[in-house]
């Protein structure tokens, strides 16, 4: 394993070996060059036996040319003379393997053998040429080894093929028999080296190496500067998420290629929206420590004064008991509140979901709150027949429950709440929506956005009967999402007011 950890590869070497996949290109090269050699040897190898054809048929039924003895090559050497090339040779032999005539060379003409490309010189010792420094054999000496010859003899044209004495160059040859009526009366054999056909291989060897290299020079200097790039961009991202959160706990926002539209710029903002969860969970955990502070400190002072008060004196006992009950008892709501939103969240997966009619349950909620909350006058708005929601009745009414709670303390004294249950969406409403309405101060603009989370609340700082953590539009909000909708507060559009909606989806 620590082998492992030690062998690390960078973005850069990655990209170097990504780049070996360029080696397919000089391969596949390689493999045509390849090809087109062997179609240049067979097409020399059909022309050496058509031209090995072409004297023959110049000798065909001419029998005296190889059977005098006087003269005879002289009228041979002219017909040779005419047919050769200055890369080629051409002789003649007789049906006894005697050299009638011969004309022609195998070596080429040095103003063709000189002729090199100018990179040559730089990158053509890797790759081997053609040379026409080589042992040129005599055709009395190649008749021996001569396989062609010997078929031609037998009144079948042929090739071969074959190195000469030194092995420095490849000779190609052609045999075509010379035919008198039926019968065989020599043959005519032309041959010439393959330098010509590897020239041409060479010079494309070379010529796709030279790109080949500077291919991989341009592409290795592009893969390394935007790997060098990238990974610049990467520490970057990484320096500044290793410093998000400072030594006091604060978290920033990253800044490093934020505003980049590649993946580079996708993981910045995802670590941006993350560190920004964490900052508000950071900030929830300090509001949360600040409110229970400030909801706890009351009801213990309470506490503690009366059990002061009952020290000095006692026989006001009675009534400084009553005080410290009434500290207690505020405690102990403050700790129910508390563990509610988890009993619910926890319990909301077990709950039973039954059929229930919505309207009524708003109705008779509404009702009861013009008993609980007497200095305030509530409105109501519903339709017209029942509106028919798959779920839990009494997790409707405690959501609903929380949304008045939450309008009576923001309402501004002497203004009615309203309350309305609407149908919504296509066919006559998927969704129904209720709304809890009051005018009161508005919502400020940067509370929008987290008002629905866990101990998080706009109220100022005030006294009161009862305790403020921060949880009730929560659990509205987890008891929405139970029955397929949502919760969203806006500001009244004329101002002076907000509407809280819950939305809840029909059975």
């Amino acid at each position: 394993m620590a082998g492992l950890k030690a062998l690390r590869f960078g973005l850069r070497a990655k990209l170097a070996l990504v780049a070996l996949v360029l080696l397919a290109l000089p391969l596949a090269g390689t493999l045509y060059v390849n090809e087109v050699e062997r179609l240049l040897l067979e097409s020399q190898e059909q022309s050496l036996l058509a031209t090995a054809r072409a004297v023959a048929t110049a000798l065909h039924e001419r029998p005296q040319l190889l059977a005098s003895a006087d003269g005879r090559d002289e009228e041979v050497d002219a017909i040779l003379r005419g047919l050769q090339r200055s890369s080629s040779r051409i002789w003649v032999v007789d049906r006894g393997y005697q050299v009638i005539a011969s004309a022609g060379s195998l070596r080429r003409a040095a103003e063709v053998a000189a002729e090199t490309p100018w990179w040559q010189p730089l990158i053509g010792w890797l790759i081997p040429r053609p040379t026409e420094d080589f042992a040129e054999s005599r055709p009395e000496d190649v008749l021996a080894t001569g396989p062609d010859v010997a078929a031609a003899v037998q009144g079948t044209p042929a090739t071969h093929t074959r190195r000469t004495r030194d092995g420095r160059a490849v000779v190609m040859s052609a045999a075509h028999p010379i035919w008198n009526g039926d019968e065989v009366t020599g043959a005519v054999v032309a041959e010439e080296t393959t330098n010509s056909a590897m020239s041409v291989k060479s010079t494309a060897l070379e010529r796709l190496l030279l790109f080949t290299l500077a291919a991989f020079a341009g592409a290795g200097a592009v893969l390394i500067g935007f790997a060098t790039r990238l990974s610049m961009r990467i520490r970057r991202l990484r320096d500044e998420a290793e410093s998000a959160i400072d030594a006091r706990g604060r978290i920033r926002r990253l800044a490093s290629g934020s505003g980049a539209g590649d993946e580079i710029g996708d993981l910045s903002r995802s670590f941006s929206a993350v560190l920004e969860r964490l900052a508000q969970h950071h900030a929830y955990l300090e509001n949360m420590a600040g409110r229970l502070s400030h909801e706890l400190r009351t009801p213990i002072a309470v506490v503690r004064s009366s059990l002061e008060n009952l020290k000095l004196a006692p026989a006001d006992g009675a009534r400084y008991i009553e005080r410290a009950e009434e500290g207690l008892a505020r405690l102990n709501t403050i700790l129910t509140r508390m563990s509610e939103a988890t009993r619910l969240e926890q319990g909301l997966a077990a709950q039973e979901r039954e059929r229930f009619d919505l309207a009524a349950v708003v109705a008779g909620c509404v009702e009861g709150y013009r008993g609980a909350y007497p200095g305030h006058a509530f409105e109501l708005g519903l339709p017209a027949g029942a509106i028919d929601v798959d779920g839990a009745p009494d997790l409707a009414a405690q959501l609903l429950d929380k949304l008045a709670a939450n309008a009576v303390d923001f309402s501004a004294p002497g203004a009615a709440i309203v309350v309305s249950v609407e149908r919504e969406g296509a066919n006559e409403g998927r969704m129904a929506r209720v709304s809890v309405e009051n005018q009161g101060p508005p919502l400020p603009d940067e509370m929008r956005g987290t008002l629905f989370e866990s101990m998080v609340s706009v109220r100022k700082e005030r006294g009161g009967a009862g305790p403020h953590l921060g949880l009730g539009l929560y659990i509205a909000r987890l008891i929405a999402e139970f029955h397929g909708g949502s919760v969203r507060a806006d500001n009244l559009p004329a101002g002076g007011g907000v509407i809280v909606s819950a939305t809840f989806r029909l059975a």
